[in-house]
């Protein structure tokens, strides 16, 4: 018998992961239509953008009139992302967010493509950012890029990731993500890194951030389960990629997650049909076959 939850929070990304490092600037008032369209579809989480420099991510330059122009008395809750203290300053000088997610690589070499800094100097950031937003009581979700694979380094030994897990958990985090950036795990090798993680810390919640390069991203989300994790990141129509990690396709599609856990009697209180509708009204925005955007 599978050991799996009764429900499972999808956290759709496709509004920041999707639109990152898309070529042409998709207008703010299409941000927040595609928000608005993804909470119509019943999405518990969403992932609206990022506090990040926009000389670096021009597409998410109009992150505080997105994070205004949508509705916060539904109930959806909205993540941001946050590269930095900087961006923390900005986000909550906007009095609306509620929750934030911070990303550390569990490799050196994409750490500094990333965030141009070791992977010690993120986490003294990393302790900062945490303590301020304690204090201000908003939940925090630490995330690990490239948990599995890196373009760089290769396989990942499991201790980079976990005792980057630790770490999160021992400053505060309420969450811990494992991204698989590259999309290269294989199913054992999700189980082997979330079910440790899982026993350390039963208590705390774990996420599962799949890319579907070689088209395992539903199979490793089962493992990922069957490890204890209940959290699922998963954009819009598969849009999203990821501009450090040559080779990378995009994230899972949310549609295709809400297939499979439906059929397997799992409740995610997402409406399916009206997803499919969003789905086609996100390609639209952002075809598909063209996205190469993201991070994580």
């Amino acid at each position: 018998m599978l050991s799996l939850p009764k429900r499972v929070t999808i956290v759709d990304v496709s509004p920041r992961d999707g639109l990152q490092s898309e070529p042409v600037f998709v207008p703010t008032e299409k941000k927040i239509e595609l928000i608005n369209d993804l909470i119509s579809a019943g999405i518990p989480k969403i992932e609206v953008t990022s506090f990040v420099s926009s000389k670096w991510v021009p597409q998410l330059a109009d992150a505080e009139q997105v994070l205004a122009g949508i509705s916060h008395n539904g109930g959806t809750s909205f993540q941001v992302l946050i590269p930095n203290e900087r961006g923390y300053e900005r986000a909550r000088e906007t009095g609306l967010i509620r929750e934030i997610t911070v990303v550390v690589a569990a490799t050196e070499t994409l750490n500094r493509k990333n965030v141009n800094m070791s992977i010690a100097d993120s986490m003294r950031q990393v302790a900062t950012i945490f303590a301020k937003a304690k204090a201000d009581n908003v939940r925090i979700r630490g995330s690990i890029g490239v948990a599995f694979v890196c373009p760089y380094e290769g396989r990942v030994p499991p201790e980079k990731p976990m005792s980057i897990a630790d770490q999160f958990f021992k400053l505060g985090a309420d969450e811990v993500a494992l991204a698989d950036t590259l999309g290269a795990a294989t199913p054992d090798h999700v189980y082997g890194l979330f079910a440790p993680i899982k026993d350390r810390w039963p208590d705390k919640a774990m996420a599962g951030h799949f890319h579907d390069t070689q088209q395992l991203a539903l199979a490793n989300i089962l493992a990922a389960m069957q490890a204890g994790a209940e959290v699922f990141d998963s954009s819009v129509g598969g849009l999203g990629g990821c501009q450090f990690t040559k080779g990378a396709t995009g994230n899972v599609a949310t549609e295709r997650v809400v297939y499979m856990l439906n059929g397997m009697g799992i409740e995610t209180g997402i409406n399916y049909e009206r997803l499919l509708e969003v789905s086609s009204q996100a390609q639209a925005i952002v075809p598909v076959q063209q996205s190469s955007a993201g991070a994580v």
